[in-house]
């Protein structure tokens, strides 16, 4: 590293040390949830066995869904390792509450893997249009925030489900707080009450000492490889919320009778309530990361989202590049700092459910685990990449590090 890169990186370290603090805050409060809700249910070690088969009687998975929907303020969730990414946990929650001849309306664009199992652009096989879903999508303002007249404007009687994308995704826009998500919740409530809110949580979980199911959410969903697994679930996903939604996406995800009766945990309970009890501290390792990526990316000129000293409500920073080639060269760094496949080079690719190639930046010990360090972009105007996760703030300080000298060998 060159000294000039190590002299600034040290300058940042003290410039956002105040920063830090209010991580922390947020961190001891999330930890407190969850202790006190293992304290609550009692866990014990038996109940890291596991079933096999129909996976009937598990006790450990009980358990789990009950802790899980403590600490989310929830009557109940539903976290299962058959749940195969947060794409699908929010494919149960839509068709699970969904009918044909329902409506469902979309505050901002929702994230690229979701298009297909909506069929936004086209009447995909089996996507909730090709079964009589209607779908209305309301844009953002000028600022990225979510437009409340032209919400309320959408409303109908057939809207049955409102869907709230907590994070940015790939669109540069900030991620949706949870006072904001109040807001736009409560104004759902008072003008569609029979319609259910729909929470993509994905990269939000623990970054703020609530979560959307304590501000009226009806369901939130996300990935287990994402914040909630603590970096040590092997896959997974979640839903959770009010009792009767959280059925009717159980029944989805088996079948109508058997619900979330069935479905054998296998070996894996302890990876997940072990990862769930340390969530909340690696978040907060995530979120250090970011923010120090923030203020070093911003210093050498460039465009970041959010603001280093900007309150977060989730774990992704964007940094605008400007190039493919610096996309690609951020990429490969990050890649290089990784531990697993740190030989691989990254390169743009197809990637299911994406419309646009994308290149990513994944040296995890679980395949695609985004609270591990990973770096992607959409291979498109306005070639930003998105740095996401950190088991340890020392680990995104030295992958931002490489990166930034990989960008350097362009010039």
């Amino acid at each position: 590293m060159n000294e000039r890169l190590r002299a600034l990186a040290g300058e940042v370290e003290r410039e956002i040390a105040g920063v830090y603090r209010w991580i922390d805050e947020v961190a001891l409060a999330n930890h407190r949830k969850t202790l006190d809700a293992f304290h609550e249910y009692r866990v014990s070690e038996f109940h890291f066995r596991g079933s096999t088969g129909y996976g009937y009687g598990d006790p450990g998975r009980e358990v789990l869904d009950r802790v899980w929907a403590r600490v989310f303020g929830a009557e109940s969730a539903l976290v299962r390792t058959q749940i195969v990414s947060g794409t699908h946990a929010l494919a149960l929650a839509f068709y699970g509450l969904c009918r044909p001849g329902d409506q469902l309306v979309a505050v901002g664009r929702p994230y690229d893997t979701l298009e297909r199992v909506i069929g936004i652009k086209a009447r995909v096989p089996g996507s909730l249009t090709d079964l009589g879903v209607g779908y209305r999508q309301v844009d953002l303002d000028g600022n990225g925030r979510p437009d409340k007249a032209a919400l309320v404007a959408a409303l109908t009687r057939s809207t049955k489900v409102v869907f709230l994308q907590r994070s940015g995704g790939y669109d540069w826009r900030p991620a949706l707080d949870i006072e904001a998500m109040a807001g736009l919740i409560g104004l759902v409530k008072s003008h569609a009450p029979h319609a259910r809110v729909v929470v993509d949580n994905c990269y939000g979980e623990f970054t703020e000492v609530r979560e959307p199911s304590e501000v009226g959410a009806d369901l939130v969903c996300g990935s287990l490889i994402k914040n909630p697994g603590g970096g040590l679930a092997p896959t997974g996903g979640y839903v959770a919320g009010c009792a009767e939604c959280v059925e009717l996406a159980a029944a989805r995800l088996t079948a109508p009778g058997l619900g979330r009766e069935v479905g054998a945990s296998l070996y894996n309970l302890r990876l997940l309530y072990q990862g769930f009890y340390l969530a909340p501290h690696f978040v907060s390792e995530a979120l250090k990361g970011a923010v120090f990526s923030a203020r070093l990316m911003e210093r050498l000129g460039y465009e970041v989202k959010p603001g280093y000293a900007d309150r977060r409500s989730d774990t992704i920073q964007g940094i605008r590049l400007g190039t493919p080639e610096r996309v690609i060269a951020f990429c490969r760094g990050i890649q290089k700092a990784s531990p697993v496949d740190a030989h691989a080079f990254p390169e743009p690719a197809p990637l299911p459910g994406y419309a646009d190639g994308v290149v990513m930046a994944a040296g995890t010990f679980v395949q695609g685990a985004s609270l591990e360090l990973t770096a992607d972009a959409p291979f498109r105007e306005p070639f930003a990449v998105y740095l996401q996760g950190g088991l340890s703030r020392e680990y995104v300080k030295l992958g931002v590090l490489t990166a930034i000298q990989e960008m350097n060998k362009l010039q």
